[in-house]
């Protein structure tokens, strides 16, 4: 069983779809995958389905739609695997299990490539973190669960994720500055400052992108128009470590041009003290 959550929520079982058509099984569908292996308790799976609202019947409501993504895994399994569907979609007390490997999830997928990935960055070999972390960021195809009803144990699933990309993102960017990729990013980082326009990290990325390049000027363009924006927006300055970067490109600080050290987590912690 094959499993896709980063973006439209895709399950196959030998090649034929698995994925309910209706709202309510979909989205149990969706919970019982992001967690692999795992018991998920039923007043979890209510709570995600209906919220703080369920009906009389909910128990035996959820007992149904157990009982349709059985009835879709069989007849995917086919007659002949001799797998039994109640050995991969597992009834335990209290909860209901997925029993797949991580292995056939692109979120379990997405995470181990992004740990192998911080761990290169920490131990200094940047090459291989920008290797894991872009790879980790490929398997992103839109939104996480972008066509599935989110409740509220899902919904923070969604959010945690999207939390998680750009986090990994940064880093892979850090990786590739380290590397000495600053004039490759420039376009993709004046995306991401466009879509994120109060994003520190992302901006102190830019600025060095830029400073690297020869662009001082469109480094400290950078940094005023993000200024003017957080003064305008919400009544505050830049960071410290953001304000130090700016200094140091006035200075023409050698540091700039030296790329982070494996201690360093980031390009912007070159400035945090």
């Amino acid at each position: 069983m094959k499993v896709q959550l980063l973006g439209s929520l895709w399950a196959e079982v030998n090649g034929e779809s698995i994925v309910p058509t209706a709202g309510k099984p979909r989205q149990l569908l969706a919970l019982l995958a992001l967690h692999p292996g795992r018991l998920v308790p039923v007043p979890t799976l209510m709570e995600e389905i209906w919220a703080s609202n369920p009906p009389q019947s909910a128990l035996t409501t959820l007992q149904t739609y157990i009982l349709q993504l059985r009835r879709r895994l069989s007849t995917a399994l086919g007659p002949d695997t001799g797998e039994d569907v109640k050995d991969l979609l597992a009834t335990r007390h209290g909860g209901y299990l997925l029993q797949i490997p991580d292995a056939d999830i692109d979120v379990r997928v997405y995470e181990m490539l992004a740990r192998e990935g911080q761990a290169a960055f920490e131990s200094g070999d940047n090459a291989l973190a920008a290797e894991r972390l872009r790879a980790a960021l490929d398997l992103w195809r839109g939104q996480p669960l972008v066509d599935v009803r989110l409740g509220p144990i899902l919904e923070i699933e969604a959010m945690r994720l999207e939390e998680s990309r750009l986090v990994v993102l940064e880093r892979r960017i850090d990786a590739d500055l380290r590397i000495g990729r600053h004039a490759e990013l420039i376009a993709e980082l004046a995306e991401l400052t466009a879509r994120h326009p109060r994003h520190e990290g992302l901006h102190s990325q830019v600025m060095v992108a830029l400073y690297r390049s020869g662009r001082q000027s469109s480094a400290l363009d950078v940094y005023r128009n993000l200024r003017s924006r957080l003064i305008e927006e919400l009544g505050v300055e830049p960071s410290p470590q953001l304000q130090r970067l700016h200094q140091a490109m006035l200075a023409v600080d050698p540091l700039l041009g030296v790329l982070a050290g494996p201690r360093r987590t980031s390009t912007f912690d070159l400035f945090a003290a």
